[in-house]
């Protein structure tokens, strides 16, 4: 999971790009980066890895002029954590193209072999980033155009698009000529357009969650449609077209559980209020399965549960505390190497009330369940405060299968609901009793929100994965995973 931002303006950007790196931390923290250009058609880029905070130093960003760039924050989910894997990525030719993505591409295997047999291409990482900048990149050569305008650019797009697959969210600047943005055809990763008034001209900005924009002084435009392309120019004229074939909204509902900012809207949706009624709905499945409960506290899980544990706490007449402290200068628990080093983040991220455990029946909320050491380590904290029950619920479904669309779970064997029942979860984890969300309420949940939107992207729950799929993809990625999983054990280990 990734975010990214661009900006065209008037006066230089690079600060502003900051600021919305630094609220777009939470969807990456292995490295960050941004590219601006300036009136002579000159890049001045910086990256590196590590937090927003560590990349960029004052005498960085001194060298950082330019009226529009893009930015970057990434988690890795394709290809490996080094800095050669930072975004955004360039290619010189043509024109000079830097490019920041969010998603993961499922045939990006397929797509390198072509770019290095037929096109003569060669790629320096692993990264399916990469080989989705190269793709654009000699769709948008094949125009032959010195000074190309929207309609070929958007051509090149359409190109892209039909060779394509899986989920991407792309900015990428055309060097001497503007900001092009456009999103996969079913939309699954977010991206948002902003407006303010210049002096001359609009500003606009582009970026994967729009809680940013009021802070820079933008007011949302709209979302980017599936398969949508925009193209703003050095001048700031803006320009859009359809540029996919078949577009379908069907965006990641996992977005709205876990990821984004409660302050975002993504496809019009208030992340806040579909969070809300999460826990409503969620409140409603207690009451059904277990009507005679004895619950005397509800506690969050901090922080994307937070949201959903105050309305279900709410819905069942049941006070809400916060019994953990969470330390705000650690990241979100992303994928350790090992188990042992799981468990030891939880205790550094959480310190724990003791009086709100204490002699009590605790319903722990939580967005999710992945592989359940986080959940074992938090309810092993609450038995040690002295809870008497302790009774766990999430707000999202049973979570079953692997991502393949930005999201870097561990593959399917690792998740512990792949292969057991909710009681035997439940048994695992400690708790003396769990219940999940039902899967059609969490989209109706997140539904209410736009209900023109027909379908979601479920298949971690479901095991439908809505784009083509080459044959042993799954396997071979599941086997990828592992060797990766090695290699960091190896690594932190040595």
């Amino acid at each position: 999971m990734c975010g990214i931002v661009g900006i065209s303006a008037e006066s230089n950007v690079a600060s502003e790009i900051y600021d919305s790196l630094l609220m777009l931390q939470h969807r990456g923290q292995d490295a960050a980066g941004m590219v601006v250009c300036d009136s002579e058609g000159n890049l001045n880029s910086r990256k590196a890895k590590g937090y927003v905070r560590d990349a960029f130093r004052q005498n960085h960003m001194e060298k950082l002029v330019g009226s529009y760039g893009i930015g970057h924050v990434r988690y890795p989910t394709a290809g490996g954590a080094g800095r050669e894997f930072a975004q955004p990525m360039y290619v010189n030719s043509p024109y000079g193209i830097s490019l920041a993505h969010n998603g993961n591409l499922t045939n990006s295997h397929e797509l390198g072999i072509q770019l290095f047999h037929a096109e003569m291409r060669h790629l320096n990482t692993d990264s399916d980033s990469e080989v989705l900048l190269n793709i654009f990149a000699h769709e948008l050569g094949k125009q032959r155009e010195i000074y190309p305008k929207p309609e070929h650019i958007f051509k090149a797009v359409s190109k892209t698009h039909r060779r394509c697959d899986g989920a991407y969210a792309v900015i990428a600047i055309i060097t001497g000529h503007g900001i092009l943005a456009f999103r996969d055809n079913n939309g699954i990763r977010p991206l948002s357009i902003g407006i303010r008034k210049g002096n001359t001209r609009d500003e606009y900005i582009v970026a994967s969650e729009d809680a940013l924009f009021s802070s820079q002084g933008f007011k949302k435009l709209r979302d980017v449609d599936p398969g949508e392309a925009i193209f703003i120019d050095k001048n700031g004229n803006f320009s859009s077209q359809q540029c996919s074939d078949d577009p379908q909204l069907r965006p990641c509902i996992f977005e709205q559980v876990y990821f984004a900012r409660p302050d975002s809207k993504i496809d019009q949706i208030s992340v806040h209020k579909s969070r809300m009624r999460m826990g409503s709905k969620l409140a409603a499945n207690i009451l059904k399965q277990r009507p005679d409960h004895d619950i005397d506290v509800v506690i969050p899980i901090p922080d994307s549960s937070t949201t959903a544990a105050l309305e279900l706490a709410a819905d069942l007449g049941i006070q809400y505390r916060e019994g953990f402290v969470k330390n705000r200068y650690i990241g979100r628990t992303f994928i350790m190497p090992y188990q042992e080093e799981r468990k030891k983040s939880v205790r550094r991220k959480l310190n724990i009330l003791e009086l709100e455990f204490k002699d009590k029946n605790v319903l722990l909320v939580d967005d999710s369940i992945v592989r359940g050491t986080t959940s074992s380590k938090i309810i092993q904290m609450a038995r040690e405060a002295g809870a008497k029950n302790i009774y766990f619920a999430s707000a999202a479904p049973a979570i079953k299968y692997q991502n393949l669309y930005g999201i870097d779970m561990p593959d399917t064997k690792e998740l512990i609901a792949s292969n057991k029942d909710h009681d035997e979860i439940a048994k695992e984890i400690g708790a003396d009793w769990l219940i999940y969300q039902e899967l059609d309420d969490l989209i109706e949940s997140v539904r209410e929100g736009n209900p023109d939107i027909k379908e979601f992207e479920t298949s971690i729950f479901t095991g439908n994965y809505i784009t083509p799929l080459g044959e042993n993809y799954l396997s071979d990625l599941e086997n990828s995973r592992i060797d990766e999983l090695k290699m960091k054990r190896e690594i932190f280990s040595s």
